[in-house]
């Protein structure tokens, strides 16, 4: 009589061949024409900016694990687009010191502690954000003018190299003409002197919703172009690396009450399309919230989880001293995935609701 041997294993017992890495490099692959983008419009300088920040990742994660004498996992490219990520809500011209302080602290505070990979309670990227907002919030908001690559008025790579590693413009003559104000910013800034949307936006900072979407606007390099980060959510969607029940709520989260508010008072509230291709909402809608370890199982703690981002975001916005509310409204949220999780449970089967 022949002796089977069977192989016993915990769940799941059914593998669609996706690995970490694949979809890791999948979500990389994505940004690449909104980073490339934000080179081109940024200059040399927002290059500096995503190699220092990546690099930083790269060195404290393999450090870190070679301490604790733990395999490295940097083969799985998770800490490649936390520094990615990380990098995207940077001003260009973040000095090396900005870059390196929230890169250590999205991989030891915001991955490492918890255990790594799959354990994190919140986004590393974004909660590595919130920390720098509120450490360096001089430096995080300090928004150079746009000067496209090959322009004129373009920093030479000497002189990007010196901004980045000192803090400040290379040389005098550059000193002209360096700062700009993000739509968002300008908005806050000045409808709280009373002004209206009109006059906020208009005149003299001729906002315009045509380059906004196209990425020619002063920001974060996350900021940039809408179009092209929403392209790269679309092919995440086609890819499925991710479902659209977040991206799609959150925008209806944020996008809806700005509606209504614009509905109400087109006076003192800018119209949705304005919420929509500005700041960060874009990329965290579809970069941010829907990473896999921090955001609801069920489609229906999905749908609450988008939906809070989004109303938080606008709520940020709109009320509170900080003029985005991306980053803060999906840490806040995160912070509540363990209790959507626990009221949105699906029945198993055979047990009794």
């Amino acid at each position: 009589m022949s002796q089977t041997n069977l192989l016993l294993t915990s769940s799941p017992h059914v593998h669609d061949g996706d690995s970490v890495a694949q979809l890791m490099k999948a979500v990389i692959w994505a940004l690449m024409p909104a980073t490339a983008m934000a080179i081109m419009i940024f200059g040399w300088p927002a290059l500096l900016v995503i190699l220092i920040t990546i690099a930083a990742c790269l060195v404290t994660e393999y450090l870190f694990l070679k301490l604790r004498g733990r395999p490295s996992t940097l083969g799985d490219h998770s800490v490649v687009l936390t520094g990615l990520l990380l990098a995207l809500t940077l001003p260009p011209h973040a000095p090396w010191w900005i870059c390196v302080s929230g890169a250590v602290f999205a991989v030891l505070a915001g991955k490492q502690v918890y255990g790594g990979l799959g354990y994190n309670l919140f986004n590393p990227a974004l909660i590595a954000r919130v920390f720098l907002l509120i450490s360096f919030p001089v430096q995080m908001t300090a928004w150079p003018a746009v000067y496209p690559l090959f322009s004129e008025q373009a920093y030479s790579l000497t002189d990007s190299v010196a901004i980045i590693m000192t803090g400040h413009q290379a040389t005098p003559e550059l000193v002209d003409v360096v700062s700009s104000a993000t739509p968002l910013g300008q908005y806050r800034t000045e409808t709280g002197r009373g002004k209206t949307v009109h006059e906020a936006l208009g005149g003299e900072y001729g906002f315009d919703e045509v380059k906004a979407a196209g990425g020619l606007i002063g920001g974060s390099l996350g900021e940039t172009s809408a179009l092209l980060l929403a392209l790269g959510g679309l092919y995440m969607l086609r890819k499925r690396v991710i479902t659209w029940h977040i991206p799609v709520t959150m925008f209806v989260g944020c996008l809806v009450p700005a509606t209504i508010f614009w509905v109400y008072d087109s006076v003192h509230y800018p119209d949705p399309i304005f919420h929509l291709v500005t700041g960060g909402l874009v990329i965290g809608a579809f970069f941010m919230a829907t990473d896999m370890v921090t955001s609801p199982i069920s489609i229906k703690g999905q749908i609450i989880f988008g939906l809070g981002c989004g109303l938080l975001t606008y709520l940020i916005r709109t009320w509170s001293g900080y003029p985005e509310g991306v980053s803060f409204a999906v840490v806040i949220m995160n912070a509540i995935v363990p209790l959507i999780d626990q009221y949105t449970r699906p029945t198993a089967y055979g047990q009794v609701a």
